[in-house]
């Protein structure tokens, strides 16, 4: 290979490998010296070099110079295969570190990628020259990828991983937010509106504290858009993360209340020494001011940089009076130093022993052994309260546990009966209520047929008495006729009975089944009816 030939390989090289030429060039002199040095023996000393400007190649063995033939004939075919593979090898390596130099100075910035594989819940991205690597523990929580979507995410680290470069995504880190944020609000690309914290629980909420250098501006309202606009955008690619935008000031009394939104704060008092803040609220902005499992406290004190206690003034109170208690135990510590102890924000022994000897020492005008002397006190106290607390989870979780081994234990059958369920309290009859037209219509039907029913009941009955009352008055009226016939009755004699309503009723109501089966004349009812009670008359 002459020298110009081996320019244009090293400038083909440099355009496509994006790799800079004096790489190139040391690669190949590398190759050539590895090939002389198989050729001639390790101890020989060769020197090869290449003219950046010519492309030729010069070499000397023990500075004896070689000439272009006796160069070709030391990269026989055996040894310009090993010249090759060293050419490539530097060539690789040349290509990694470019790849690396690249990607290092977009570390936490946004790409945006497809994806080209799913395994294991992890997901590889092509990037386009390299490929990134997004593992489920930088996923947002409850999403899924397939094969081809876009995604964005931020480059959180980048490695050389031998002559590959292995790049690390996340999509739950806070700066995914930022870069969000530029992308979608011209504002805050163009600087005018500035992000000035970011506090995130990836998948669930987040909180982002903006500020604006013209105040003519609204920052929240910009950040937001019409309708919402601006933020939706964010919150789609964030799968549906919720978003606070609060107004940044650079007073905490009126930081905190605004990162504490939507609760309402009646008070804040600063602990400078312990780097806290006590959130007075009232007693039914309590859960809100705290949030789901201590969230909303939780990314405020993110956002603010300092640690948010909130409560409320009667908690406070009890706190202030168990403190000072307890601090007043400690030998050498007064009523009054154990007061200024509780008013910077000191309420328990873990407190205490953190504090500077030279901070106490200001406080209560003691000397530096006395404040040691304290400071020890405390940090033995504290050490006996966490060992408490350490104890108490140990034994609760021992009773969790046995617990939980006798009722895998003890089978079914064995197991005590449940008490019988107390009974449900009467309900209340339900108001009624108004009802609609076809309810109505539908109501007044079924109580017209009821009563065409009750109505038809009714008149049975009262023809069925009525046939009763003339069958007893004919009883009667034979009766009454035949008195002169029948004899005086003697004493001790009973008197007939004249049947009763009752004994008539069901009479005539077997009378009438058998109605349609025997109909005899009305005449010989009536004699048969006079036959009848003339001879109970006669056997009386």
């Amino acid at each position: 290979m002459n020298g110009p030939e081996l320019l244009r390989v090293v400038e083909m090289i440099h355009r496509d490998k994006n790799i800079e030429k004096a790489i190139v060039f040391e690669g190949i002199e590398q190759a050539i010296l590895s090939a002389a040095r198989k050729h001639f023996g390790e101890e020989t000393e060769i020197d090869v070099q290449i003219d950046r400007e010519s492309g030729d190649v010069s070499a000397s063995i023990d500075n004896d110079p070689l000439d272009a033939d006796e160069i070709g004939d030391l990269l026989g075919r055996i040894a310009a295969q090993t010249a090759k593979q060293v050419i490539i090898k530097k060539i690789r390596e040349a290509e990694r570190d470019a790849l690396y130099d690249e990607f290092i100075e977009l570390r936490s910035q946004i790409v945006t990628g497809s994806v080209t594989r799913v395994e294991g819940g992890s997901v590889t991205v092509s990037l386009g020259k390299v490929e990134g690597f997004l593992p489920r523990s930088e996923q947002i929580p409850g999403e899924s990828f397939r094969v081809g979507e876009r995604v964005r995410a931020i480059i959180m680290d980048v490695r050389k991983a031998g002559s590959r470069v292995k790049i690390i995504l996340s999509r739950t880190h806070v700066d995914l937010v930022r870069r969000l944020f530029e992308l979608e609000i011209p504002e805050v690309a163009d600087h005018v509106i500035e992000v000035r914290s970011l506090a995130r629980e990836a998948g669930y909420r987040s909180k982002v504290a903006v500020s604006c250098f013209d105040s003519k501006i609204d920052c929240v309202g910009a950040c937001v858009g019409v309708r919402g606009s601006r933020i939706k955008s964010v919150v789609d690619e964030l799968v549906g993360e919720r978003i606070d935008i609060v107004r940044w000031n650079d007073s905490l009394q009126v930081l905190v209340p605004n990162a504490l939104q939507p609760a309402e704060v009646e008070d804040v008092i600063l602990c400078p020494m312990l780097g806290k803040v006590i959130v007075l609220v009232l007693d039914d902005q309590l859960s809100l001011a705290i949030g789901k499992k201590g969230q909303n406290v939780r990314l405020a004190s993110k956002l603010v940089g300092w640690d948010i206690h909130v409560m409320t003034q009667e908690k406070l109170d009890e706190q202030i009076d168990r403190s000072m208690g307890a601090f007043s135990q400690i030998p050498g510590v007064t009523d009054e130093l154990a007061e200024d102890l509780v008013v910077q924000g000191f309420f328990t022994f873990d407190d205490l022993s953190v504090i500077e000897p030279d901070q106490l020492a200001e406080l209560g005008g003691l000397t530096e052994e006395q404040c040691e002397a304290i400071i020890d006190v405390a940090d033995v106290e504290a050490a006996r309260e966490e060992e408490r607390e350490k104890a108490q989870a140990r034994e609760n979780a021992r009773l969790r546990r046995e617990q939980a081994e006798l009722d895998a234990m003890t089978p079914p059958s064995a197991k005590p009966p449940r008490k019988p369920a107390k009974p449900a309290p009467e309900a209340k009859k339900p108001e009624p209520e108004e009802a609609s037209d076809d309810e109505e219509q539908e109501a007044e039907s079924a109580q017209g047929e009821d009563t065409h029913t009750v109505e038809a009941a009714e008149d049975a009955h009262d023809e069925l008495k009525a046939e009763a009352e003339a069958l007893e008055a004919e009883v009667e009226a034979e009766t009454d006729g035949s008195d002169s016939d029948t004899p005086d009755l003697a004493m001790g004699e009973r008197v007939p009975k004249t049947p009763e309503l009752s004994d008539l009723e069901t009479v005539s109501e077997e009378s009438d089944s058998t109605e349609e089966d025997t109909k005899p004349p009305a005449d010989a009812v009536e004699a048969g009816v006079g036959s009848e009670t003339s001879e109970k008359s006669e056997q009386e």
